[in-house]
């Protein structure tokens, strides 16, 4: 048997089992012993395979956002018109009261969660708001290009706007349990 496959698929199962923890309960909030009841695994067991807690939280979060991204690109990338995709990218958000990543929305739990506590989740939300904002500036750019969006169009502005008014929209239907605030956004970003 693979010794190092076998350690990289417990690593793995690990991770996925702690990754919706953490989501959900927030980094600080989320104990070894959650980790232990999810995985059913011992503590020599976890602590075989990540040094700590936060080596647990960095690797989960970077499968959250692994997944996030792929799903992302993969809806994307069935649409030819800059329209159709932008449209896409919005309608990933359509329902946060039932997401994707059990939860909620990691760039909004794990952008909260690690402001001024968490400098490396920090950093990697970060990088998942940028690399986001440049996939959307180039669907705009490619829009523009194409003919389809106004020459008029500022790009940067309207891709923060949107991107604002997603995970703003997302915070509010999750406080008030209703999907009202995301469809009345959807409906404002989508002009015709």
């Amino acid at each position: 048997m693979n010794v190092k496959g076998k350690a990289e698929r417990t690593k793995q199962f690990i991770i996925e089992q702690a990754a919706p923890i953490f989501n959900s309960k927030g980094i600080a909030g989320t104990t070894i012993d959650d980790i232990l009841a999810a995985t059913k695994m011992a503590k020599g067991g976890i602590y075989g395979n990540f040094e700590n807690k936060e080596a647990i939280s960095i690797a989960s979060v970077d499968f959250i956002f692994g997944k996030m991204s792929a799903r992302t690109y993969s809806v994307i990338s069935k649409e030819k018109t800059a329209v159709k995709k932008l449209f896409a990218f919005i309608d990933l958000r359509k329902n946060p009261l039932v997401p994707f990543i059990e939860g909620g929305c990691p760039i909004l739990n794990f952008g909260v969660d690690s402001d001024n506590t968490n400098p490396a989740v920090k950093k990697k939300v970060k990088a998942m708001i940028e690399g986001s904002i440049i996939l959307f500036i180039d669907i705009l750019k490619q829009g523009i290009a194409e003919g389809e969006l106004s020459e008029k169009l500022n790009p940067e502005e309207y891709c923060l706007k949107v991107l604002v008014m997603l995970e703003g929209a997302t915070l509010v239907s999750r406080v008030t349990d209703s999907v009202k605030p995301m469809q009345t956004v959807i409906k404002i970003l989508k002009w015709n």
